[in-house]
């Protein structure tokens, strides 16, 4: 079966790194292009307190949209600079919702993701859980006991 669109995403956490080895190697083994996600929390399905207008939150997401999008270039630049193609994505919204909306709308073949974000005490993380139980393609899963966030 080959692999030639494999999907890292990233919360650019050092727990998420941990999946970069496996990455680079399958990407070296395949000569596959290698497409990173980050996903920016949608700050409009939050319900805010008092009046809150809408323009703040725009800039507040065009911010962060600027700035993810930067920190993807070095992560890019520094970790995958032996990958034959590498592809930055940054989405707006639930994180495991946009990763199997890139599944389908890149046509991937695979997904290597960390099995355990920033959050929670659990070893497996629900964005995890969730892209593992939905995704269409393979999903391999580093574990991230032992990194540090």
């Amino acid at each position: 079966m080959p692999i030639k669109k494999i999907l890292w995403p990233t919360d650019m956490s050092g727990r998420a790194q941990t999946a970069l080895p496996y990455v680079n190697s399958l990407t070296e083994r395949y000569q596959a292009e290698i497409h990173v996600l980050y996903v920016i929390e949608d700050l409009t399905a939050h319900r805010w307190y008092g009046e809150f207008e809408t323009d703040h939150i725009d800039k507040i997401l065009k911010w962060e949209e600027k700035t993810a999008k930067k920190r993807l270039q070095q992560l890019c630049s520094d970790h995958l600079e032996g990958c034959p193609l590498y592809v930055r994505h940054v989405a707006v919204g639930e994180p495991a919702r946009e990763i199997l909306n890139l599944i389908e709308n890149e046509k991937m073949d695979m997904v290597v993701m960390a099995s355990r974000g920033t959050e929670g005490q659990f070893a497996f993380g629900s964005v995890a859980e969730k892209v593992v139980k939905n995704s269409p393609v393979p999903v391999v899963t580093i574990p991230t006991a032992s990194a540090q966030t």
